[in-house]
């Protein structure tokens, strides 16, 4: 387990817990990484509500009531897709606070618009406008996810 992620979840444990919040995550990219890192922290069942891990299309509209033409017109890695996932997340859980992110980790299926290593996050507080960021990372399959990790978890302590 990749201390620095552990430190990262630790510490928004601690910030979720003093403010008596609960986060969910919906994650394609990274298959449930983000949940991952946070699962392994004794007692997060007191901030964490859920993860979902929808790779497929049909798994975010099911799971995350991400509208199919959101996906047929700007794709499953898109800034759109990003904000309808971590709006269901929020939706479908009990959660205060929610995390999204949809990229290509590669090494294949990027494009000349979104190349291998693009990743959208979206995150979004109950009761406020949900807010995404386009990253361009750089390395392998497991570097591009954990760097997605990371971020998010980073940002979300923003």
């Amino acid at each position: 387990m990749d201390a620095e992620l552990l430190a990262l979840a630790t510490q928004l444990g601690q910030h979720l817990q003093a403010n008596g919040k609960m986060i969910a995550t919906a994650e394609s990219c990274t298959g449930g990484g983000i949940a991952q890192i946070i699962t392994e922290i004794a007692g997060s069942s007191k901030w964490f509500d859920r993860g979902f891990v929808t790779y497929s299309n049909l798994s975010k509209v099911q799971m995350l009531a991400v509208n199919p033409a959101t996906l047929d017109t700007f794709g499953a890695v898109s800034g759109q897709t990003a904000l309808e996932m971590v709006r269901g997340a929020l939706l479908y859980s009990a959660a205060d606070c929610a995390i999204a992110v949809t990229g290509i980790a590669g090494p294949d299926g990027g494009s000349l618009e979104k190349p291998v290593g693009t990743v959208f996050i979206a995150r979004c507080y109950k009761h406020e406008t949900a807010n995404v960021i386009r990253k361009q990372f750089v390395g392998n399959r497991h570097q591009i996810r954990t760097q997605t990790i990371k971020t998010a978890l980073e940002w979300l302590l923003l």
